[in-house]
């Protein structure tokens, strides 16, 4: 599998900054659901009922992120209870669902937290992401999203979503941020 990689695209006042500069100001994830936490199948039982397919080491991704204090916020695009229902299993602290667009959560998001552009991290697929993305402070796209997102992302990750790419990049945040080895610790002792 290919690895990941960083992508300096987003110049000015901020300048050019590796991850590791990045990811140690993060405070909180944004995430999307369709194409990030899920592999972005949507699947209808013969009654209508909407499912999706979530994977595990993202879960466990989210709550080693939680266990550090972190928090994560999930926006999506589309109602979906089983978004909802994922978010509570994982303590992701706020789901957001089908916004009148995805920028109007991104500022009640920074105004609810009361976080600068670099505290946050966001993960998208598609173009819905890109107002997130371009105002983030690390900005990444998952190895399956849209050549768009891929351009206007810090990282791509190896990992598609709904395959780990979640779990990736927390892993690479909390390593950034010295807080990896504390995780470990935990099931290493």
């Amino acid at each position: 599998m290919r690895q990941g990689f960083l992508r300096n695209v987003k110049k000015g006042l901020r300048g050019r900054m590796t991850f590791a500069q990045r990811a140690k100001k993060i405070k909180l994830l944004i995430l999307d659901v369709d194409g990030v936490l899920s592999d972005g199948k949507i699947v209808y039982d013969d009654r209508g009922r909407e499912l999706k397919f979530f994977d595990v080491q993202d879960g466990a991704g989210l709550v080693y992120w939680h266990r550090t204090g972190r928090r994560s916020v999930i926006v999506t695009a589309r109602r979906s209870p089983i978004a909802a229902l994922r978010g509570r299993e994982l303590g992701v602290t706020r789901v957001y669902q089908h916004p009148a667009g995805k920028l109007d959560a991104y500022r009640d998001i920074r105004r609810r937290f009361q976080l600068s552009d670099a505290a946050i991290c966001a993960v998208g697929d598609d173009l819905m992401d890109l107002p997130i993305l371009r105002r983030a402070g690390l900005a990444v796209a998952v190895a399956n999203a849209v050549p768009e997102v891929k351009r206007a992302a810090h990282y791509v990750t190896a990992h598609a979503g709904g395959h780990g790419a979640v779990r990736e990049v927390v892993e690479r945040l909390l390593t950034a941020q010295g807080l990896w080895p504390r995780i470990l610790a935990r099931y290493l002792t």
